[in-house]
């Protein structure tokens, strides 16, 4: 009876943890959504009313990884006051000789701003085509919600990074097609 419960014991602790293993991606990207942890960005509905006379400088960065494509902001940086809408434009060329399926994964930094800094809206939210050849102007309107000015740890923060990565996907099957004929 004893090594019968022990083993049920043991069955029990590993289907909870192969539970646990399967619920930790959704669960943190939960957490960072919802703390803004490492930078997760915040996505709004609409922008605050009221604006905060602090300006603050977003600086614009951008990164490929693994894509046939050339990847940049089309402004360095831009003042911007607190609660205020900022439209921010970045642009992408396809380079190959094939329609490619990009995704863009973002974050701030300092880390600790992307609790505060929301997207009305953003290019990164949706898998985009390129076309072989094409180049497209790609928008984001953000604002930098007022409550950081009411934060004690957030007074140092003079400047956020808003940092861009595209990245190819294998989901577009055109893409793949195309490959497979090169």
């Amino acid at each position: 009876m004893n090594n019968r419960m022990i083993a049920v014991g043991l069955g029990v602790v590993v289907l909870a943890m192969l539970g646990l293993a399967f619920a930790s991606k959704p669960l943190y990207d939960t957490f960072c959504r919802v703390t803004g942890f490492g930078g997760t960005t915040q996505i709004a509905e609409e922008a605050p009313a009221a604006i905060i006379d602090r300006a603050l400088t977003v600086r614009f960065d951008a990164n490929v990884m693994n894509a046939p494509v050339l990847f940049r902001p089309l402004q360095t940086s831009m003042q911007i006051n607190l609660g205020e809408h900022g439209l921010a434009f970045y642009e992408v060329t396809n380079t190959s000789d094939h329609d490619v399926s990009l995704m863009a994964s973002y974050n701030v930094t300092p880390h600790k701003a992307g609790l505060y800094f929301s997207k009305l809206e953003c290019f990164c939210f949706e898998e985009r085509i390129i076309q072989a050849g094409e180049t497209k102007k790609l928008p984001i309107v953000y604002f930098i919600d007022p409550a950081l000015d009411e934060e004690r740890n957030m007074q140092d923060v003079r400047t956020i990074t808003l940092s861009y990565t595209f990245y190819e996907t294998d989901s577009f099957e055109g893409a793949a097609n195309s490959a497979a004929l090169n």
